[in-house]
């Protein structure tokens, strides 16, 4: 991390300005924002900048070789399997932990993957906030290859909405004005016009797709899609009552919902480099590790973190009567790198590709980050803390 832009903002920084800027953040919000958002950005040197985007390059160079599709075809769940399914996810998350090498340096490792979209609108709006509020440098920027706010808005446009009107493309989610991120659904159609939507809006006729927009009945051509089965798991008889999604219907995904399983954590046994932590399918396994102490057992068909099991005790192993469905995952150790006024924070970033129909590999765009004091990165890990949660990289031009 940057240690003399670091100086410089914990020097000025007081609680005045972070309040202030909570109430610029969220000013003209339909609501306000429902997750923390930490004190203070990240400032990243350029030898870790190059650090991620060499592990970035490395991870989808794997999503790119021929055959990903076929060696990924298990992931995806068959009662939440959606037809239609085009050749590449429009959006890649890629989340590194910063840690320590063996030998003492800083380096990024790999937590998690997903082909979903994540925070792309928010972040712009959250990094002019605090550039606005703590005088960041105009010579730091959150975005990757050169991009400007208006080029990367342009970007994020071709990818979402592509040769279509703005509202014939829809922002979909099961219950999109009250989730946690609705923020970034609503500011993200205020970038690019896209309608946000719930599942429930859908009108089916045949098999095209409708909405009411403006009193009127709209087809929709594209889905910008927000909507993860996890969250409808425990409400089968939801799709009783609404389109179901997964039957063959004339539209397109932005992006396909097989995607979110296929770069996944089904994906880390397949990943190699010195950015990637020892994963292996749990069935594959041939031989118990005897320092379990350095390892995680993970599901492979979970969200947010859910059944992790961080501290694996005698017998856990041996009570998973799925394994094939189970990743045991070389444990990342995150280290509290980003200096706070009492004491060192942990820091996880995440790196967001676009990947417009017609490019034929993705971009990495910008990024996101997330603070923590706790024992993992999340709400729960990090309750009655300061200096953690939501926040972003800056970097040098």
């Amino acid at each position: 991390m940057n240690p003399s832009i670091r100086t410089t903002f914990n020097l000025s920084f007081t609680e005045e300005k972070y309040a202030d800027f909570l109430v610029d953040l969220n000013a003209g919000l339909k609501k306000p924002i429902e997750f923390r958002i930490a004190e203070t950005p990240v400032f990243l040197t350029d030898d870790f900048r190059n650090k991620l985007i060499q592990a970035g390059d490395e991870i989808v160079a794997t999503i790119l070789q021929p055959g990903f599709k076929e060696l990924t075809e298990r992931a995806i769940p068959e009662k939440w399997r959606v037809a239609n399914e085009n050749d590449h996810s429009h959006f890649i998350a890629l989340d590194f932990g910063v840690c320590k090498d063996d030998a003492g340096n800083i380096v990024p490792k790999l937590i998690e993957l997903q082909g979903f979209p994540s925070l792309y609108g928010f972040q712009v709006h959250l990094a002019e906030n605090y550039r606005h509020a703590f005088d960041v440098h105009g010579n730091q920027t959150i975005f990757f290859n050169g991009l400007s706010k208006s080029s990367y808005l342009d970007l994020l446009r071709k990818t979402i909405i592509g040769p279509y009107e703005p509202d014939e493309v829809v922002l979909m989610d099961v219950d999109a004005p009250n989730q946690k991120t609705a923020v970034d659904f609503y500011i993200t159609e205020g970038y690019i016009g896209t309608p946000v939507v719930s599942l429930a809006d859908l009108i089916q006729e045949g098999d095209q797709l409708f909405y009411l927009h403006k009193g009127e009945k709209k087809r929709i051509r594209r889905i910008y899609n927000r909507l993860i089965f996890d969250e409808i798991e425990n409400n089968p008889e939801l799709f009783n009552k609404v389109v179901d999604i997964r039957k063959p219907l004339d539209v397109e995904w932005i992006t396909h919902p097989n995607w979110f399983y296929r770069i996944s954590k089904f994906t880390m046994p397949f990943l190699d480099g010195e950015y990637i932590p020892k994963t292996q399918f749990l069935h594959n396994v041939k031989e118990i590790p005897e320092d379990l102490q350095n390892y995680v057992l993970k599901p492979l068909f979970s969200f947010a973190g859910q059944g992790v099991i961080i501290d694996i005790m005698d017998g856990d192993i041996e009570k998973i009567n799925d394994p094939e469905n189970w990743i045991l995952q070389e444990k990342v150790n995150y280290v509290p790198v980003l200096e706070s006024p009492d004491g060192g924070v942990k820091i996880e970033i995440r790196l967001l590709y676009l990947w417009p129909d017609g490019d034929a590999k993705p971009t990495l765009a910008v990024n996101l980050a997330r603070l923590s004091r706790g024992k993992m990165i999340g709400v729960r890990y990090n309750k009655d803390f300061d200096w953690v949660g939501g926040t972003v990289a800056f970097m040098h031009k």
